[in-house]
């Protein structure tokens, strides 16, 4: 895969500051032209990572829209970057990126378990990959980094309600199972907020909370309990 370096990674929390504030110009919520051509995203990624001592980083690649898994890869890497919350995608981006290495395929859109846009500087970490990727990409996150649900969400799969920072809309909160808590969906990169959702609920079986390429990454990266 292509893997642009546009930045170095042995970096302070400032100069990390400074790069998010510089390639967050680079995002765009247009969509790329495959998310909405018929066929147009045969190859769903799922990204993940688990740490403890290590960062393991999980892809999985599932066809679209039959789900069925066809590539899962894993790479570890040392936790070189302090846990800063607003930072995370330089902590675990190493590993992420050297799993993408390792694939056979190049997805259509991939799928990470944590923010895009929904971020106090509007790049998270499928924001950042997705620029050095340059594929259209969004966050299905589990819990809120910045915005707030606006109005009351629905009990019943399929709920949307927006998520609201400051007066901008950067994402919505998605109910993808009858009853259980929402996820989090912001865009990356090359997708629009309402696409985002299209593809998040077009992934959840109606099963589990997660939809498929986020549930499977989470668990292929999980380490072994010390």
């Amino acid at each position: 895969m292509q893997i642009q370096q546009l930045h170095p990674w042995d970096v302070s929390a400032s100069e990390a500051i400074a790069i998010q504030q510089r390639l967050r110009g680079m995002v765009s919520l247009e969509d790329a032209p495959q998310l909405n051509a018929a066929d147009g995203v045969k190859l769903i990624a799922g990204v993940d990572i688990s740490t403890s001592g290590i960062a393991r980083a999980a892809v999985v690649l599932l066809s679209f829209p039959t789900l069925e898994l066809v590539e899962a890869v894993i790479a570890d890497r040392p936790l070189d970057f302090p846990y800063v919350p607003g930072l995370l995608s330089f902590r675990e981006a190493p590993a992420i990126l050297a799993a993408f290495e390792k694939l056979s395929q190049t997805p259509d859109l991939i799928m990470f378990d944590g923010q895009g846009i929904a971020h106090p500087r509007r790049f998270g970490i499928a924001s950042h990959i997705g620029v050095i990727l340059d594929i259209p990409s969004f966050g299905c996150a589990k819990s809120l980094l910045r915005g707030k649900p606006e109005g009351e969400l629905g009990a019943e799969r399929g709920a949307i309600v927006p998520l609201i920072d400051k007066g901008e809309q950067v994402g919505a909160a998605v109910r993808t199972r009858d009853g259980v808590n929402p996820v989090y969906i912001s865009p990356g990169t090359h997708i629009s907020i309402d696409t985002a959702v299209r593809y998040a609920l077009a992934c959840a079986t109606g099963k589990y909370r997660l939809p498929e390429p986020t549930r499977l990454a989470h668990n292929t990266a999980a380490l072994p309990k010390s």
